[in-house]
């Protein structure tokens, strides 16, 4: 294998693709020139999410996406700083900028690989935040993120427009019938062209079939870098809140036809690995209602059930998540015990007297585009670097790294120190 293939095979394999609920430990940044807000001490004693009392209505669940490169962390930056997430601005510096690329590979390269979810409180309204991959490579991990958001905000350079992934990702929100927050980033640009931004962005969607409610869209103009934001590119103000207005009136509340926990249906979109807790799935509640020690069942149409108990069930709040009693209709969460769960289980009820509800129809992963054969380096210099030098430890590692990355297929070969690998791309 030439040293080239070896670097994208690190890349590929390094990459995890997990849902990173919280920041790792900060490395000391440049200081953000976004605003900080101040802590509002009453809402530091009103803890709703605490005591999963959060109806649907005061739920907005939203993905950000957007062509690789046109600030789409930076942006999601912006929002966590002005909604109280840190305690004050030194801890808001010590945590950087793009706090949420919060992986080596992520900040090696400077771009998104893995989807992550937040959550902030604004007015009494959660928001919970997933912010996408832009890379195309990284395609399936939006796809799986959209299935738990109920519109989106794409964002768009306010000098480029629309690009190649820009009309991929749309495309995936508009067949969903998700509405659309339009949000020109970098406005501060000196070269930014807004109006012709905006106008591409409809025909983009006329030419993607969007319905007359989708293409009546709401744009706002921002610049994710110096967290300003507004309404009319000549008039912005100093923080992020047209933008969160236009959240929360633009993009509808969770649809819930029930919150009764007989009715539990709740789709799981995404997985993650803990060294303690084992096999996690994070999933959108769309109806009924879910308790912690519940017993319960993964269901799949055609397949048959696999039972168990959720051990622990959280819900997501600001950069981490909290563990919680309950969780309803329209809350994203995640919760461990089920070891064997997968992507397009839909969970369910499993106690005992009550029907369960039907299960949902499943999710078609993203299949993998790029396959590569990876084996023990038997070259002269062999073993004198590197941590996993043979094939039983190389064998460990890949198959550890399906735990958390659902668009990674590893399959034996005919050699017993080769191992096929497969993903979406070289990256």
């Amino acid at each position: 294998m030439t040293s080239s293939s070896w670097k994208y095979v690190a890349a590929f394999t390094l990459a995890a693709a997990a849902t990173v609920q919280c920041f790792v430990s900060p490395v000391t940044r440049t200081a953000s020139r976004v605003p900080v807000m101040p802590v509002c001490m009453a809402d530091a004693v009103a803890d709703p999410i605490a005591a999963g009392a959060i109806s649907g209505d005061n739920i907005r669940n939203i993905g950000v996406i957007a062509h690789v490169d046109h600030g789409k962390t930076t942006l999601v930056d912006a929002l966590i700083r002005q909604s109280n997430v840190f305690r004050d601005a030194a801890q808001a510096d010590e945590a950087g900028e793009r706090v949420m690329d919060s992986e080596d590979q992520e900040r090696e390269r400077g771009i998104t690989i893995l989807a992550k979810n937040l959550a902030v409180m604004r007015d009494g309204i959660k928001i919970n935040i997933m912010d996408t991959p832009g890379h195309a490579d990284f395609g399936g991990e939006v796809e799986r993120v959209l299935n738990m958001c109920d519109g989106v905000l794409l964002v768009v350079d306010s000098v480029e427009g629309p690009k190649p992934q820009t009309r991929f990702v749309l495309d995936k929100a508009l067949r969903r019938g998700m509405k659309v927050v339009v949000v020109v980033n970098k406005i501060d640009r000196p070269a930014a062209r807004p109006d012709y931004v905006v106008d591409k962005v409809f025909d983009l969607m006329m030419e993607l079939g969007a319905s007359d409610e989708q293409i009546d869209f709401t744009t706002v103009f921002a610049s994710g870098l110096q967290g300003i934001s507004g309404m009319n590119p000549d008039e912005l103000t100093e923080d992020m809140k047209p933008l969160f207005d236009a959240i929360v009136s633009a993009i509808d509340p969770p649809k819930v036809e029930s919150t009764e926990s007989k009715d539990l249906q709740c789709l799981v979109s995404n997985i993650d690995y803990d060294q303690f807790k084992g096999k996690m799935g994070i999933a959108r509640i769309t109806n009924g209602s879910v308790k912690a020690n519940q017993p319960v069942a993964l269901s799949r149409p055609g397949k048959d059930k696999k039972t168990g108990r959720l051990t622990s069930l959280f819900v997501f709040d600001n950069l981490g998540k909290k563990e919680v009693e309950m969780a309803s209709a329209g809350e994203i969460i995640q919760f461990s015990g089920l070891d064997n769960v997968e992507i397009g289980d839909t969970l369910v009820t499993n106690e005992g007297g009550v029907e369960p509800a039907e299960p949902l129809p499943p999710i078609a992963v993203e299949q993998p585009t790029v396959r590569m054969t990876l084996g023990v380096n038997k070259s002269p210099l062999a073993g004198r670097e590197g941590k996993f030098l043979t094939s039983r430890m190389i064998r460990d590692r890949l198959f550890k790294e399906l735990d958390r990355n659902v668009a990674l297929r590893v399959e034996e070969t005919d050699s017993a120190d080769k191992y096929a690998v497969s993903g979406r791309g070289q990256l």
